[in-house]
């Protein structure tokens, strides 16, 4: 099967997925907001259109499958009046508050639903805020403990909406902890430059970047509009245990434990020790068939430093 990826904020899992769908034929077309980054983009053999677009929807012809990475950000209410400065109509809301994609596509979307196999939204299982610990799997209630978590609910339900009023067959995909090539703890442990913050209790979900566009290929071929993921591995787990593990792969001392209330954290940082929970990732195994290249931080770790990380 092939088709035409449009990729709606085309950054670090998004264009994974579009290398893999160029090598096996697909028109990928992904928009950013950097000239820098369009340029990579296009040296993957993606079509880079910056963000936002003159005209949303002429971008959307011939495209069979959407993909959005964007978070909610205030950006979506400046985006939606530079399309009303170009000319753009904005008949309807959709979700301007919340989601910078639907705030300016939101319509073009609508009227273009019919012609789209798959629409996914990348979300995050912030949306199930803080469960002291215990497990949630996608048949939880939505408990968002923090702004962040409050504003992916919002900008979900702004998805689900546009599926229940113009049939777009929206599929949701909460990622927990992104990491992969780039993005791993190697570095920091090599530079002195990492302490092991010690909460008791605390455990996080994670997921390789190769697993998430293995989850997103295996939706797009199996489509269940209407469906929500939890998009993690098979093992959350306290972040202390994955810095020792690093630095044991490393050969280099195990860095020095911190008492999370003595750690200097930037208030981002802080906010993420603020929710704990074992996400189940059983839907994905069992509805998707997805077998993970990484089920834990232990086997992703030794992958990224193999690969030179």
């Amino acid at each position: 099967m092939t088709g035409t990826l449009l990729s709606l904020g085309h950054g670090y899992s998004a264009r994974l997925l579009g290398r893999r769908l160029i090598a096996r034929g697909w028109r990928v077309i992904g928009t950013t907001r950097s000239d820098a980054t369009a340029a990579a983009i296009a040296a993957e053999g993606a079509e880079a259109v910056i963000w936002p677009p003159a005209e949303p929807y002429a971008l959307l012809d011939g495209v069979t499958h959407v993909l959005s990475s964007a978070a909610p950000d205030r950006g979506a209410k400046r985006d939606q009046d530079r399309g009303q400065d170009r000319g753009q109509d904005r008949g309807h809301d959709h979700g301007e508050a919340a989601d910078p994609v639907l705030a300016v596509m939101g319509d073009a979307l609508a009227a273009h639903a019919a012609q789209i196999a798959w629409a996914g939204y990348l979300s995050t299982t912030s949306v199930f805020g803080d469960r002291g610990g215990a497990w949630v799997d996608e048949d939880a209630g939505l408990a968002p403990s923090s702004a962040r978590g409050e504003a992916r609910v919002v900008a979900e339900g702004a998805w689900r909406d546009l599926m229940a009023t113009s049939g777009l067959p929206v599929h949701i995909f909460r990622l927990a902890g992104i990491y992969g090539p780039g993005r791993g703890p190697f570095q920091k442990v090599r530079d002195g430059a990492t302490r092991r913050i010690v909460k008791p209790g605390q455990v996080f979900g994670r997921i390789h970047v190769e697993d998430i566009a293995t989850v997103l290929e295996a939706s797009i071929a199996r489509p269940r509009p209407g469906a929500a993921y939890s998009v993690c591995d098979d093992l959350p787990a306290p972040p202390e245990d994955v810095i020792a593990e690093a630095a044991q792969l490393l050969g280099l001392p195990i860095p020095p434990a911190v008492a999370f209330e003595d750690a200097e954290l930037s208030p981002m940082a802080r906010s993420f020790y603020g929710e704990c929970k074992r996400t189940s990732n059983r839907l994905l195994h069992d509805e998707l068939g997805v077998t993970l290249a990484y089920p834990s931080y232990r086997e992703g770790l030794r992958a990224l430093l193999a690969q030179g990380d």
